[in-house]
Parts: C-alpha cells; sequence; structure tokens
C-alpha cells in the first residue's frame, strides 16, 4: 500500500465502525486494517477522539456526496427510486447508520451538542429532509411526505438492524420497491 493520508485513516476507521460500533475504531485494530503500524496514525491524528470526528466527518460528506448525484437527476421519482436501491444496496452506510444511532446516548443529541450524537442528528435531519423535500416536488402535501420519509429511513435502519443478526436476505431491488411503495411511490415498471 502506497503512503497513507487522514482520509485512509478515517474511511478504515468508518469500515471498523460498521462492523463493531464505535468501541472497533481504536489505533492499533485500525492500522492492522490498513497493514501498517500504529505509529503512522500519530502523523495524522493526536488521539483516537480525532480519528472518530474524521470518520464521522466522512460518514457526513459521503451522505452530502450521495445527495449532489442524485440531483444530476431531474425526475424526484427517479431520484427517490436511485436513492432507495443505493441505500438497501449499501449494507456499510446501513450498518454504520444503525450503529451510531444505537449507541448514542439520549443526552448527546439535544440542541447545541457536540461530538457523536450532533453528528448522527445532522446526518439523520439531512437525510430525513431531503427524502422530504423529493416527495413533496413529486406532489406530496409537506405532512404526507414528512410521515413517509420517516417511516422509509426508519425502515432502512430496520433492515441494517435485522441485517446484523442474519434476518434480513431480501436483495435491494425488492426492498427498494417496498421502500417506494412506503413513500407512496411507483416502483420500477416490469
Amino acid at each position: 500500500m502506497g503512503r497513507l493520508n487522514a482520509d485512509d485513516w478515517a474511511r478504515a476507521a468508518l469500515d471498523a465502525l460498521a462492523e463493531g460500533g464505535l468501541a472497533a475504531v481504536a489505533v492499533e485494530p485500525v492500522a492492522v486494517r490498513l497493514g501498517v503500524s500504529k505509529g503512522s496514525f500519530y502523523w495524522h491524528f493526536p488521539n483516537r477522539q480525532a480519528l472518530v470526528e474524521a470518520a464521522l466527518e466522512r460518514w457526513e460528506a459521503e451522505t452530502e456526496a450521495v445527495i449532489a448525484g442524485l440531483e444530476r437527476l431531474r425526475d424526484p421519482v427517479e431520484r427517490m427510486r436511485v436513492l432507495m436501491e443505493r441505500a438497501f444496496g449499501d449494507g456499510r452506510d446501513a450498518a454504520i447508520s444503525f450503529r451510531l444511532i444505537s449507541e448514542v446516548d439520549d443526552a448527546v443529541t439535544g440542541a447545541g451538542s457536540s461530538g457523536v450524537g450532533a453528528v448522527v442528528r445532522r446526518v439523520s435531519e439531512r437525510r430525513l429532509a431531503y427524502i422530504r423535500a423529493a416527495l413533496e416536488e413529486a406532489g406530496q402535501a409537506p405532512e404526507e411526505a414528512a410521515r413517509r420519509a420517516l417511516a422509509a429511513y426508519a425502515g432502512y435502519l430496520g433492515l441494517a438492524a435485522l441485517a446484523r443478526i442474519g434476518v434480513a436476505a431480501d436483495g435491494a431491488g425488492h426492498l427498494a420497491d417496498l421502500a417506494m411503495a412506503e413513500l407512496g411511490l411507483p416502483s420500477r415498471s416490469v
């Protein structure tokens, strides 16, 4: 492997988080994952907390990148179809989302909070707002769009939980069709 940068460490930390939660984001195991000594970690980060923060920044940036990519599609129904297929096909993000939401203490998610809880809340609110806006653009009333966006996101997180215990086995396309129905949008034409 070539010379690593801080983003390589953040990406590996997110992979560790997806597999084992926040506790798995530790310097030595992430170094092993990258195939380097833990000494190289300190070229990029002063401590584990800085690595966790970088990983969370990367996760948030990944959400924004997905949204930016979706904005290239003009049709809001097509945007939601692509989003649902991507969401249900990306077990890594689902695992990260579920684990972070599950591990965050309620006390840290309040307004003005910082750290993990603040990022989880911000990413979740951004995702919900994006889905809600697309549903409104597709013609749904704001209240209905908000309810449907919440139900779809909850379904996504629930699937992540079930996948962790080996219960969810449906393919991404089938799950995306179900999510589209939950969103009140037509599923893919057959």
